[in-house]
């Protein structure tokens, strides 16, 4: 996070000499960045108000130097390393009026998984750039869609045997906007809808930023220079674009916007895209489309809902939002969530977390796809259909979810090729909303999360046994909404997440394992709202997906649409499912749903239903490649031969792009050499150790979570055999400013000072 007593766009460099103070001493760090006196003394207040064990002083020099002392209490015994939220306060001090709240649940494994995408260089982490293609099915101007402007193009209009809509890679490229760390198009979701009315843009604005000032999740931001936190701002500006359809087509916008990503250290993770056209002579000008860009670490869809609903309220307000800012929000829910007990779901847990050995993979073992990026597939039940599959399961007292987790069941152990019983595991995904604090339901935010469904598939037991188990299964998992990966993952005695970076064959790794069921259920506008949008003119449609990569091979998405029917879209990864392997499993679920109501003996098993797909090849799936070996320790500069080390330490989560522009801009004769510090413990202090050689000044440095890592392998480094190494830790920036903060802390490290 850029410091906020700085310039705008700076961020802070801190310098430590670790050494070896006496027990009781003080630790001392000094700020160097474009702080005054007055700055530095307001990080220092706050450093003292929010960490109150800790006694703290600063010392200003003549020549512009900011010292703190940190004294930690009298009674610890030794040195006292520093705390990473202390850590986290000296790099990244909260905005004024503004407050830092602990990012936890499966929010903690979005965010690391923005930070760590698949593909990274072997030197630096930055993200390989992967783009699909993808025409829409909804653009009646696309000029890659045949079709127009129909809904679906599956075998419920043609009757035919594919019953997908549409497939294909979706546009866009897992890059981040400014380098700073993640959040590019592989992490974001898009919703798209016409605007059929009358259409005042600076209206439009206005109510948006209304939405923005009312809303605190619209003004937050991530940190993740020591632990992952999530930053509330008091202040946040609408991110809104216009274009016309004569300069850019839809698709080209879905695919820029895509690449454009987020910067995720600054607030306002949702953006909104304008699609004008141009009435001619020959036709009418078409209706604007709406593009909403959101990243799901920061909301979830229902949560993107609740936000429009109050952004129609405020333009048929005339752009102003009544009433003060939401409570309960974000705040209210983390202070909730903090003084939960935790004992049933750690016992919950224990029992209810997959086995090793359960069906997780939707295909069975296939070759390299060839193929790369997301795709999206799009059909649905036709109403009719829908309620018979509805009054089956009401009938047998479940929920028409229950009946798709049975038919997903089922394709999961028909993937494996097993005979007799087997247990299968899948994600679902759970409303945090459920809970006991007042006003929840009514929180915008990434409260919706994935947990694990585990049950047994035997052929030879009744559909209606299978159905309860997951009806009951669903209910007892609804009691721990705000689980999140690695809660779980202790409570059921399996090790720690490994490395972001390395490939794991656990099914745990996630515990909502290769494919996520999401069963989302509608938000209208309230009538009343609605009467007083139409009195304008202005029809309201329900937004519609335009996909988003979900880092796992396939996540299927079921919900109502406006006739009554039951659409499902799946998103799959290209490069795990080919296009023809994820229809044929979309199809393959159609044609399950559509039979179960045909079941209606009670003797009648699951495999008699399985024997539906007897024809049918089971699709292939492939297994993710592992990536290529890298050196733990990387010679970005050879330097003089008797010249000090400059040691750049990589983590996941390292502004992109900031340590090449350090090295290209350093001109010293110090060597530059860069460092892994996420593989076997220890590895790093031995390579650290060699790189130095004898006799040479080591200077560790990291910008952003490397920081940290940079830190606390000072910590663990031998003194003895040559002079003390120098830490230099950054916050969070774009590359330009990551690469500046280094080298004003470097400069001061290896010039002696006055």
């Amino acid at each position: 996070m850029s410091s906020r007593y700085a310039p705008r766009g700076a961020v802070l460099a801190v310098i430590h000499e670790p050494g070896a103070p006496p027990p009781g001493g003080p630790l001392v760090l000094e700020l160097c960045g474009p702080l005054g006196p007055a700055d530095a003394e307001t990080v220092a207040a706050r450093l003292a108000q929010r960490h109150r064990a800790f006694d703290v002083a600063l010392d200003t020099h003549r020549s512009g130097r900011h010292l703190l002392r940190l004294t930690p209490p009298a009674a610890a015994p030794g040195p006292v390393p520093l705390p990473a939220e202390l850590l986290a306060d000296v790099l990244a001090p909260p905005p004024p009026g503004g407050e830092v709240l602990p990012v936890t649940g499966h929010q903690r494994a979005l965010l690391r998984a923005a930070l760590a995408p698949a593909g990274t260089t072997a030197d630096t982490g930055h993200p390989h750039h992967a783009a699909g293609h993808q025409h829409d099915p909804h653009d009646p101007h696309d000029p890659h869609d045949p079709h127009g402007a129909d809904e679906t193009h599956g075998a419920d209009e043609t009757h035919g045997a594919d019953e997908t809509g549409s497939t294909g890679g979706i546009d866009g490229a897992d890059g981040a906007e400014d380098g700073s760390g993640g959040g590019g198009g592989g992490h974001l979701e898009q919703l798209y809808w016409d605007w059929s009315g009358p259409l005042d843009v600076a209206r439009f604005a206005a109510a948006w930023q209304s939405v923005v000032d009312r809303e605190s999740v619209l003004r937050a931001c991530f940190d993740w220079v020591a632990s992952p936190r999530l930053v509330l701002h008091a202040r946040a500006e609408a991110d809104i674009a216009v274009h016309s359809r004569t300069t850019v087509t839809w698709a080209q916008l879905l695919r820029r916007d895509r690449a454009r990503g987020f910067a995720l250290h600054r607030p306002g993770l949702l953006r909104l895209t304008l699609l004008r056209g141009a009435s001619s002579a020959a036709a009418p000008a078409p209706f604007p489309r709406v593009l909403l860009t959101y990243h799901p670490a920061l909301l979830d869809e229902r949560g993107v809902h609740l936000l429009l609903r109050e952004f129609y309220r405020a333009y048929a307000a005339g752009g102003v939002l009544p009433g003060g800012e939401r409570r309960p929000d974000l705040r209210d829910h983390a202070r909730w969530l903090a003084v939960q007990n935790t004992d049933a779901a750690r016992q919950f847990w224990a029992r209810a977390a997959p086995p090793r050995h359960a069906a997780t993979r939707p295909g069975r073992p296939g070759g390299a796809t060839g193929q790369h990026g997301p795709g999206l597939l799009h059909t649905r039940l036709r109403a009719a259909q829908t309620f018979r599959l509805r009054s089956w399961a009401a009938l047998r007292g479940a929920a028409e979810s229950s009946a798709l987790h049975l038919v997903w069941a089922l394709l999961l152990y028909r993937a494996a090729d097993v005979r007799g019983p087997l247990p299968v595991s899948f994600g679902v995904q759970l409303s945090g909303r459920d809970i006991t604090l007042p006003g929840a339901a009514g929180i915008p935010g990434p409260l919706d999360g994935p947990l694990p469904m585990t049950v047994t598939v035997d052929p030879g037991e009744p559909l209606t046994g299978l159905l309860h188990q997951v009806r009951d299964t669903l209910l007892d998992l609804a009691a721990y909404p705000w689980a999140g990966t690695e809660s779980i993952r202790a409570w059921s005695g399996r090790p720690p997440a490994p490395s972001p970076s390395a490939l794991v064959t656990d099914p745990f790794t996630d515990p909502c394992t290769d494919t996520l069921l999401r069963f989302e259920g509608p938000l209208p506008l309230p009538q009343a709202l609605r009467g007083e949008l139409a009195a304008q003119g202005i029809d309201v449609q329900s937004p519609r997906t335009a996909a988003g990569a979900t880092g796992r091979p396939l996540t299927l998405t079921a919900r109502h649409d406006t006739e009554g029917g039951l659409s499902l879209s799946a998103v799959h990864d290209r490069a795990r499912l080919a296009d023809e392997d994820a229809a044929a499993l979309h199809t393959q679920c159609v044609r399950l749903l559509r039979a179960l109501p045909g079941h209606r003996d009670a003797a009648a098993t699951t495999g008699q239903l399985l024997d539906v797909l007897e024809r049918a090849a089971v699709p292939r799936m492939t297994r993710p490649a592992p990536p290529p070996p890298r050196p733990a320790l990387s010679v970005l500069r050879p330097g003089h031969p008797h010249a000090d080390v400059i040691c750049l330490v990589v983590v996941p989560g390292v502004p992109a792009g900031s340590y090449d522009l350090f090295v290209r801009g350093h001109r010293g004769p110090e060597r530059i050499v860069a460092v892994h510090a996420d593989g076997a413990p220890g590895a790093p202090q031995a390579v650290v150790h060699q790189a130095r050689g004898p006799g040479r000044r080591l200077v560790l440095c990291g910008c952003g979570p490397g920081g940290r890592a940079a830190y606390e392998l000072a910590q663990h480094l031998p003194y003895a055999t040559g002079p003390a190494p120098a830490v230099v830790m950054t916050g969070i920036g774009d590359a330009a400013a990551g690469a500046s903060a280094l080298a004003r802390g470097v400069r001061s490290v290896l010039t002696p000072h006055p």
